[in-house]
């Protein structure tokens, strides 16, 4: 049985997954500050790792499908601390997209439940975009 009860390691969890969102978006804003995008990545990987616990953090990481994903996500992160910030996002934002490919489908149904960005994602256009991933949909 799934237990959905938000304790404290949890609530630590998503407040790091959600700095280091926000860290990573002001290193961009900030045209690529290194600093800032190193301290978002580091803030995010300890947040999910926080949130759905350690060994279910390395499973995900370490899953064979999931490999491409991991190992383009680690070198765009040390691209990034060489010093090269625009090359190591993009290696990196391939990676985020490959690990985390499988998770649109329930992100699109939350986002539904969303006031405003419900409205914004049930226009056609946008909509199509998400039905095609609709019968992918990955327990998280």
């Amino acid at each position: 049985m799934v237990s959905f009860e938000m304790n404290d390691r949890k609530k630590i969890g998503l407040g790091l997954t959600g700095f280091g969102i926000f860290f990573s978006f002001l290193g961009v804003i900030f045209f690529f500050d290194k600093g800032l995008l190193a301290m978002g990545n580091i803030l995010f990987v300890s947040g999910v790792s926080l949130t759905i616990g350690l060994k279910s953090t390395m499973q995900f990481f370490m899953k064979r499908s999931n490999f491409k994903g991991t190992v383009s996500f680690g070198v765009g992160f040390l691209i990034l601390i060489i010093g090269w910030p625009i090359l190591g996002m993009i290696v990196e934002s391939y990676g985020f997209l490959v690990l985390f490919s499988g998770f649109w489908p329930t992100l699109s149904v939350f986002l539904q439940k969303i006031p405003v960005l419900g409205w914004i994602v049930q226009q056609p256009y946008i909509r199509s975009l998400f039905d095609r991933y609709k019968g992918k949909r990955v327990p998280v």
